[in-house]
């Protein structure tokens, strides 16, 4: 397996324990004449997903990159360009390196929720089937992503409320994590996250903006 290729499947990583996060939006605070988003914990993204073969899946993650996204803040002045700030420096760049975590489990399509009986629910066998690739996204421009690493990975089951059921599927929750070589990269860039089926169908596309 290449991990350094444009895809890889996304079940095929060496099991390395991945911490779990908490996913959230984030702040914004709008003035008279400026919008100003606070990036404390880093970029958040969340997207829903679809297979022809009758799933929905979320996908729920962010970008870190160690204390870089502490204290910054995008400045959106009426008549003015973007400028991120971090106290009263001025950046315009991504470090070196940033990472991608991000979390991958089955929910009920729309169509689902007034059905009873029995769904379908992502598998080990499902999910190492799907390929992942990585984009920089700036205006309408795709450049693809050739080198990032995985370094974590783990499969956490999700348990039933009912604990004594024993005849109901088996729920999993898949986690990642991504070493994504940013060096030069400019902060009004993009990082563009797309999952595809085995046919190579578009099954979800999210991405990451400050």
């Amino acid at each position: 397996m290449a991990f350094h290729r444009l895809t890889f499947r996304l079940f095929a990583l060496t099991a390395l324990a991945a911490a779990a996060c908490s996913f959230a939006a984030p702040r914004a605070a709008t003035h008279e004449k400026q919008t100003i988003w606070n990036y404390d914990g880093g970029v958040f993204l969340e997207t829903d997903g679809t297979l022809s073969i009758g799933i929905c899946f979320r996908v729920a993650g962010r970008v870190t990159a160690g204390q870089f996204f502490d204290d910054l803040k995008r400045i959106d002045g009426k008549g003015a360009d973007t400028v991120f700030r971090r106290g009263k420096e001025t950046l315009t760049h991504f470090p070196n390196q940033l990472l991608l975590h991000f979390t991958l489990f089955d929910l009920p399509c729309g169509s689902q929720l007034k059905v009873t009986g029995s769904r379908t629910y992502l598998t080990r066998a499902t999910v190492s089937e799907l390929r992942l690739s990585l984009f920089w996204k700036h205006g309408v421009d795709l450049r693809p992503i050739t080198d990032f690493k995985p370094v974590g990975f783990s499969v956490r089951p999700i348990f039933p409320y009912n604990t004594e059921a024993t005849d109901l599927p088996e729920k999993l929750e898949w986690f990642y994590e991504l070493a994504v070589p940013s060096a030069d990269v400019p902060l009004t860039d993009s990082l563009v996250l797309i999952i595809r089926d085995p046919e190579g169908h578009v099954a979800a596309r999210v991405a990451a903006r400050l």
